[in-house]
C-alpha cells in the first residue's frame, strides 16, 4: 500500500516512476563499481579501464532526464586534440601534467554548474559526473607515485571552448578519457 501511494505521488508530481527507478539504479551501479581501482590496476588493466568509464551510462541517463541540455553556467571543454609529433615529444610527465590539468578544470567548472543547479536529475547528473571525474584525477595523480616518477613539469594552458551543453561536456569528457589518457596509458603499459 505505502509503494502505491509513494508512486502516485510521483506521478502526481509528473515523474514518471520507470525514468526515476532507471536513473536512481544506474547511480546506485555506478557507485559500486570499481570505485576504488588501484592505479597499476588501471594502467595494466583495459577492463578495469573500461569498467570506470562511466560517460556511456551519464549520455544514457540524460536522454533519459529530461530538459537537462542546457547547464547553469559555462564549463571549459578539455583540449582533446592531439598533435601527433608534439604528443610523441612530450616526457610522460608532461603528458600526465597536460591530462590532470585538462581533468582539474573541468572538474572546478563541474562543481561549480553543480552549485548553481536546481535540485533534482540535472543535479544528479553533474553530482555523478564530478565523481567521475574526481575519480579520475585521483587514479591519474597517483599514477608518477605507483611508477616511481617524479612531479611533472607545469604545462602549457590547453583548453576548449566554453559549453553550456551537458552532452558536449559528455562527449568532450569521454573522448579525453579515450584518446590523450589512452595514449598516456599505453605508455606506461610497458611497466604492467
Amino acid at each position: 500500500m505505502e509503494s502505491n501511494v509513494t508512486g502516485d505521488f510521483m506521478l502526481s508530481l509528473g515523474m514518471d516512476l520507470s525514468r526515476v527507478l532507471v536513473v536512481v539504479f544506474s547511480m546506485v551501479v555506478s557507485e559500486l563499481s570499481h570505485v576504488h581501482t588501484r592505479p597499476i590496476d588501471f594502467v595494466c588493466d583495459s577492463e578495469a579501464r573500461r569498467v570506470m568509464n562511466k560517460v556511456k551510462d551519464l549520455q544514457e541517463e540524460k536522454v533519459v532526464c529530461s530538459g537537462v541540455d542546457a547547464l547553469p553556467s559555462s564549463i571549459q571543454l578539455p583540449c582533446i586534440s592531439i598533435h601527433k609529433a608534439t604528443w610523441e615529444r612530450k616526457s610522460v610527465q608532461e603528458r600526465r601534467a597536460e591530462i590532470l590539468l585538462s581533468l582539474g578544470t573541468l572538474a572546478q567548472d563541474v562543481r561549480s554548474a553543480k552549485t548553481l543547479s536546481q535540485p533534482g536529475c540535472g543535479l544528479t547528473l553533474l553530482k555523478r559526473l564530478e565523481h567521475s571525474i574526481n575519480n579520475y584525477l585521483h587514479v591519474v595523480r597517483l599514477l608518477h607515485v605507483e611508477q616511481g616518477e617524479q612531479e611533472g613539469p607545469a604545462v602549457e594552458s590547453c583548453l576548449g571552448q566554453p559549453s553550456k551543453d551537458l552532452g558536449l561536456v559528455l562527449k568532450y569528457f569521454g573522448l579525453l578519457l579515450t584518446g590523450k589518457l589512452e595514449l598516456l596509458i599505453a605508455e606506461m603499459a610497458k611497466w604492467c
